[in-house]
């Protein structure tokens, strides 16, 4: 069942798919280590990471995500220093503390393998954990996929492998989905509605609900989630939500790092920014709106300001909402704080109305399609967000979900064709601008939808199939490989 509390999760910087999916996968692998009474056995383990999770892993940090997965570690409540200093402590001590319990020895450039050349079929991230024993004998071997957004789904040791640039056969692509699938006990959890009270799997199903039933969009969620969890695990999933997003924006505009990490030296600019727009009225200290402006106003310096506060909190490794990224993590904060700050009687009912929306456009877009870079290029990570943001923000400025539609529409439809090519693999370059943009975009596209009545030529469901498509068709150098468009062309860097 999709559920918001997967689509919106608390992590940690700088990739969903590169470093919060693999310390998952790496922790399931130590844990399955102990449930099979293996652990005091273990005396190595090697990790070799493939296609986008090798070309990239560096600069997103996706190394040190695995080690300190395998430590036990996750991503809402690891120390964030400590993961970034993982490498330079495994150096000097020598070891790890596999599952959190069972110190090895470990060397980093043995135990750690970049494969460059080599992807899998089924997904290009993909990684590959091995346990040997005292006498080299293999104890246990996984594959996992890390899909986007954090997700991750169980493959097989067997699962067939193919040149890193090269195109899957379609056959090979085939069989391998299918041993995927396989996977039951450990898959992706997500995607079945089975039982619920209003199932749905495209947008013309939520429209037709809200037809028949006069729900909005947030109400159908709603309904969902609570017939399989209480209502107030929800509540207190969504305050958490928003408190870390505020939290995340705050510490973003007040950090005193002058550069982000990784060797661009690229210079933080929210502080600064911050300080200018703050003498004329400092938003973060207050409280929701409490006088009327219109949605016309965009105040697009605060919108920007909010989306790089939280994008270079992201780049520095820092402590943020996966939404439905990382890559793509500040669009939906920029956005749900422009309703907090600038629309009338913002409350936390709006809030909760924004998200619960915002993430029914999420789930269609991750069925559908994908929410990986490394799948379908950035259209499927800030695209996708757009998408959501312009989804949430119609609903609480009161669109029908007609013109929720077509504002979550509107916002996926011209990021269509975006490729991911981040310079020297950060997310630095070109994500954290590139996230205040599709934030104003969405504002945008609310603003246009709310002027009509719904109605339009291109539905949502025809745009996320040919954001699908266009993935598909899409050099595989353009999507998070860094070996293509301006991390190739930016040569400087």
């Amino acid at each position: 069942m999709f559920s918001v509390l997967d689509m919106f999760s608390v992590g940690v910087g700088p990739s969903s798919s590169h470093t919060v999916g693999p310390m998952l996968a790496a922790q399931r692998f130590s844990k399955a280590l102990a449930d099979g009474h293996l652990l005091a056995r273990v005396t190595r383990v090697h990790v070799t990471l493939y296609g986008s999770l090798a070309l990239t892993g560096l600069g997103h940090g996706t190394d040190r995500a695995a080690v300190v997965g395998l430590e036990n570690n996750e991503p809402k409540t690891v120390d964030t220093d400590y993961l970034a200093r993982i490498h330079e402590i495994c150096d000097e001590r020598g070891t790890l503390n596999l599952n959190g319990e069972h110190e090895i020895a470990f060397e980093y450039g043995r135990d750690i393998e970049f494969d460059h050349w080599r992807r899998f079929a089924a997904h290009p991230n993909g990684m590959r954990f091995t346990a040997y024993g005292e006498h080299g004998e293999q104890l246990l071997e996984q594959v996992w996929y890390s899909i986007g957004g954090g997700f991750i789904q169980r493959g097989l040791a067997t699962d067939p492998l193919v040149p890193i640039h090269a195109e899957v056969p379609p056959a090979v692509q085939r069989d391998s989905e299918e041993q995927m699938s396989e996977q039951t006990a450990l898959s992706v959890e997500g995607d079945s509605m089975a039982g619920l009270p209003y199932p749905f799997s495209t947008a013309s199903e939520l429209i037709d609900i809200y037809v028949r039933t006069g729900l909005g969009i947030d109400e159908v969620v709603w309904a969902n989630e609570t017939a399989i969890r209480p209502a107030e695990q929800i509540d207190r999933h969504i305050e958490t939500v928003f408190r870390t997003m505020r939290d995340c924006i705050h510490e973003g505009c007040t950090s005193r790092q002058a550069v982000l990490p990784g060797g661009l030296n690229v210079p933080r600019r929210a502080p600064a920014m911050y300080d200018r727009l703050a003498g004329s009225g400092d938003l973060l200290n207050q409280p929701a709106a409490d006088s009327v402006r219109e949605l016309e106003s965009s105040n697009e310096a605060w919108v920007d300001l909010f989306a790089l506060a939280v994008n270079e909190q992201n780049a520095a490794g820092g402590r943020i909402v996966t939404a439905p990224t990382n890559g793509s993590a500040g669009v939906i904060p920029a956005v749900l704080m422009y309703y907090w700050h600038f629309i009338a009687n913002a409350n936390m009912a709006g809030v909760k109305k924004f998200l619960l929306t915002a993430s029914a456009i999420g789930y269609l877009i991750k069925r559908n399609a994908s929410i990986s870079g490394a799948e379908v290029g950035c259209q499927g990570e800030v695209g996708s967000a757009c998408s959501m943001a312009a989804a949430g923000l119609c609903a609480v400025v009161g669109g029908n979900p007609r013109q929720v539609e077509n504002a979550a529409e509107i916002g996926m439809e011209h990021h269509l064709g975006l490729t991911c090519d981040p310079i020297a693999g950060l997310v630095q370059i070109p994500c954290i601008e590139r996230n205040a943009i599709a934030a104003n975009t969405a504002i945008s596209a609310v603003r246009m939808a709310m002027l009509g009545d719904g109605t339009h030529i291109v539905t949502l469901d025809q745009v996320i199939k040919t954001m699908k498509d266009t993935g598909e068709d899409m050099m595989a150098k353009y999507k998070e490989t860094a070996t293509g468009g301006l991390a190739l062309n930016v040569v400087e860097c």
